[in-house]
């Protein structure tokens, strides 16, 4: 059982449980992490859940933030090294053999010559005892010459990708620091060219005091003092500050008091930001470059990719590259500016909230003219597309692929239904399929459409993008000549409650989504389509320029598409009747010159 995410039972006992992210299972050497709550209560477990999960994804922040090394890393790692160098330089001048110590070395020599140990019968005895005199007599020559070849090797490798004299250095304060940067990573070989050039340095310095000269400065600019903080805890936010912690605060609050559907999808968007940072992320942290390099990533990033079997498990940096070569199709620039529009929402409810000091996304959302636009249909496409199989008769009622070839069923559900009445009164998809059998009825003697979230509810519930998108709407004259009327008779006789019972919403909760999707795949399959332009919304942009046609300007129509401030009116559906008359006017002008409809009008009412 998962009807909570996270939540799992087991026993009647609850768990928490979290799969760990697939670039982390060879870390943590498990592809989960579950943990009991210790509690039957659902209420309880809940309130138990989110700081356990909360905790492991700082872990798994934590972990991801030690793979890659940040620009703090190398500037302290140079500096350290370079130093370091130095210091044990100085400690070895410091311990080299001075004359009293050659003074001694000679006088232990000559008591063993005295005692016998020493004989010119025993010439190997003889070098044997000589040696450490020749090597504390030459030992400052012989470090020089060691450290000389050292640096003229490290010169060569450094030209090259050999990194075998400084390895050990490397893995050393990868330990010291626990990072887990892997051996050979690009991560792992810059590192080891940094501390090169570090150790040249070092080794110039010292071959400069050989000569007496310890006023020596790096000359590579790589090689200086940090100017950055060190690497801590600041990495992953504090208790409270994580973005996803702010996200979550952000879809209660709902600050612009959208619709569900809409706060769900604005998080969703942001969901995949979150993908790039970590969910651990400081808030305040978020900057114009993160933007920036998303909104690159948004523009190679392929449609539906949580779908594609291959993109499972992948970040979207891993996504993006994977359809280098799958060539799938890549978001609309129109859907780039949706995500970045959820991201700014959400950025500017964090500024106002204390989070941030401005918003990051100000300034970032593509040019419009950079956007696919909605084309409406033409009067000679609309007449193609109504006496195609959909609304003539299929194959099939089921499949779309051959519902789009010519047949004998019929097809008068929501599919036959939706795309009319967008066509005669501008209305959403998704305001359509939501509709009550009683949000059709007769107001002052007119037969209206109301648009709403209250009144009779039904199983899929309703929501509208705006306050402002409820609203009355009178039912156009061709929609009552096509059987509108009757089809809405039928579904209040067997007690319907929902207008359009075969109207769903999908998993993200958005109303006539899928029917949207598979629309456009018919518009391709009957050839009305080639590319981006034309969709279900083409409709709605087609009733808007019957209006224009018909001489109103939009501020005169915007209330009919919903395109106003929330009312009364709007909520309840109630209005004088005056008010009534001029909509009616309104929504009756629109009309499309050469549109012939006379085969669907039904032959016999209830059709």
């Amino acid at each position: 059982m998962r009807d909570v995410t996270y939540l799992t039972r087991r026993d009647g006992v609850y768990y928490a449980r979290i799969d760990v992210p697939l670039d982390l299972v060879p870390i943590l050497k498990t592809p989960t992490r579950k943990l009991s709550l210790k509690t039957k209560d659902k209420a309880e477990a809940k309130r138990l859940l989110w700081p356990v999960i909360s905790k492991w994804q700082r872990e798994f922040d934590d972990l991801r933030a030690r793979r890659a090394l940040v620009p703090a890393d190398r500037q302290f790692a140079v500096w350290e090294h370079y130093t370091a160098a130095l210091d044990r330089d100085e400690a070895e001048r410091a311990a080299r053999p001075g004359q009293a110590d050659l003074d001694r070395i000679k006088a232990e020599l000559l008591a063993r010559v005295e005692k016998g140990e020493i004989t010119g019968i025993d010439p190997l005895s003889a070098i044997d005892a000589t040696l450490e005199l020749k090597y504390a007599q030459n030992y400052a020559e012989l470090s020089a010459s060691a450290r000389r070849a050292k640096l003229d090797e490290l010169r060569k490798h450094l030209s090259g990708r050999e990194t075998v004299l400084i390895a050990h250095e490397v893995d050393d304060y990868i330990r010291r620091n626990g990072l887990l940067v892997e051996p050979s990573t690009p991560d792992w070989v810059s590192l080891a060219r940094h501390l090169m050039r570090a150790e040249i340095e070092a080794l110039e310095r010292s071959l400069e005091r050989d000569n007496g000269d310890f006023t020596g400065q790096p000359r590579d600019p790589l090689v200086k003092p940090p100017t950055l903080d060190r690497r801590g805890a600041s990495a992953v936010a504090a208790v409270g500050e994580s973005i996803a912690e702010a996200v979550a605060a952000f879809r209660k609050e709902n600050p612009r008091n959208v619709s569900k559907s809409r706060i769900e999808e604005s998080c969703r968007d942001i969901s995949i930001f979150i993908d790039t940072v970590g969910p651990g992320f400081p808030v305040a942290n978020i900057s114009k470059k993160q933007v920036r390099e998303w909104k690159t990533l948004l523009m190679e990033y392929p449609v539906r990719a949580t779908e594609v079997t291959e993109f499972r498990g992948l970040t979207m940096v891993q996504i993006v590259e994977a359809n280098r070569e799958k060539k799938r199709p890549v978001l609309s620039d129109r859907t780039v500016n949706r995500y970045l529009s959820s991201l700014s929402a959400f950025c500017s409810w964090a500024e106002a909230n204390g989070y941030i000091t401005a918003n990051p996304c100000s300034g970032m959302a593509l040019p419009k003219e950079r956007r696919t636009k909605t084309l409406p249909f033409t009067s000679d496409q609309l007449n193609v597309l109504f006496k195609s199989p959909l609304f003539t008769g299929a194959q099939s009622d089921s499949e779309w692929r051959n519902i789009a070839k010519p047949g004998s069923i019929l097809i008068r559900d929501h599919r036959f239904w939706v795309p009319l009445i967008m066509l005669f009164s501008g209305a959403r998809p998704g305001e359509i399929g939501q509709l009550s059998v009683s949000d059709v009825r007769q107001e002052h003697g007119t037969w209206i459409m109301h648009i709403t979230t209250e009144g009779e509810a039904h199983g899929e519930g309703k929501s509208v993008k705006t306050a402002g998108s409820m609203r009355v709407i009178p039912i156009h004259p061709e929609l009552v000549r096509l059987g509108f009327l009757q089809y809405q008779a039928e579904r209040a006789s067997k007690g319907d409650k929902q207008l359009f019972p075969g109207a769903k919403r999908n998993e993200r909760g958005q109303m006539m989504a899928d029917y949207s999707r598979e629309f456009g795949k018919y518009l391709t399959r009957v050839g009305l389509k080639q590319g981006r332009g034309l969709s279900l919304y083409s409709f709605r942009h087609g009733a808007a320029d019957a209006l224009r046609r018909a001489g109103f300007l939009d501020n005169q129509f915007g209330f009919i598409l919903g395109h106003t401030e929330g009312s009364m009116t709007g909520r309840y559906g109630i209005m004088p009747q005056g008010m009534l008359e001029q909509r009616v006017s309104l929504v009756s002008a629109i009309a499309y010159p050469g549109l012939e409809l006379d085969h669907l009008v039904p032959k016999i009412l209830g059709v």
